[in-house]
């Protein structure tokens, strides 16, 4: 018997009062590949990320995670979400570490208690990340590019086979952008599934194995290259067809 896919939503439409977000979605991405989330500001990419980790409710349609609803995956960590720093209170008196170690929740007993095991966890994602000698640092200290990494240790110590980022890259320095990459590049290898809403479109193709191109709705999802060509991106982007296909 096949595994079901890391996310399947089946015709989710997502409304905001007369908006509509999501207009009948319909996504399957499996496990060991990094996807790119394309789309103009207002296509629906954060809703999209939001609505299949459970925290918007879809009006109508289906969400499943590794053949779970949304929250019974949360609650067995298969799930991890890098959200946009603005969704994210920076002054809250917590270090990387113990963001860090919030991944590790739903494997400790209801006193939070840290095993050995989940601080070598903990340790282990912070030194992947590049983060381990800030680690006691107040989390709004970092950098932007150091937040975001520090939240992609969260999912890598919570064990996490889905990892959803939004926009990851806005804001951050050159270094933290190529250790995110090569970071979520290695993840997908060990057989995570990661999906990154990204505007960079000239490092698409180093980062991702798939697109997906949106406008409320899926207009387009496979490789890369096919994502790029002009006609693709002038569904979703207005572009003029005959421009240059970034490189």
């Amino acid at each position: 018997m096949n595994a079901p896919p890391a996310l399947a939503l089946h015709q989710v439409h997502v409304r905001y009062g007369e908006v509509t977000a999501l207009d009948g979605v319909d996504l399957e991405l499996a496990p060991g590949r990094v996807t790119g989330l394309i789309g103009m500001n207002g296509s629906g990419k954060s809703t999209l990320m939001r609505t299949a980790m459970g925290m918007q409710r879809p009006d109508r349609g289906t969400v499943r995670l590794a053949g779970h609803d949304p929250a019974r995956a949360r609650s067995r960590g298969l799930a991890g979400y890098v959200p946009q720093s603005e969704a994210v209170d920076w002054d809250f008196p917590i270090s990387v570490r113990e963001v860090v170690m919030m991944g590790r929740y739903g494997h400790q007993g209801p006193l939070r208690r840290p095993s050995r095991a989940d601080r070598a966890a903990v340790d282990e994602a912070l030194d992947r990340v590049e983060l381990a000698d800030i680690a006691e640092r107040q989390i709004g200290r970092l950098s932007g590019g150091q937040r975001k990494r520090a939240f992609v240790a969260r999912g890598i110590a919570q064990d996490a086979s889905l990892l959803l980022l939004d926009e990851p890259f806005a804001g951050v320095d050159k270094r933290s952008e190529a250790t995110l990459v090569r970071l979520l590049r290695e993840l997908a290898a060990d057989g995570r599934t990661v999906l990154v809403s990204t505007h960079d479109l000239h490092a698409l193709p180093q980062l991702a194995d798939d697109a997906v191109l949106l406008l409320r709705r899926v207009l387009y999802h496979g490789p890369v290259a096919g994502a790029l060509e002009p006609a693709v991106l002038a569904r979703a982007f207005g572009l003029d067809p005959t421009a240059e296909v970034p490189a």
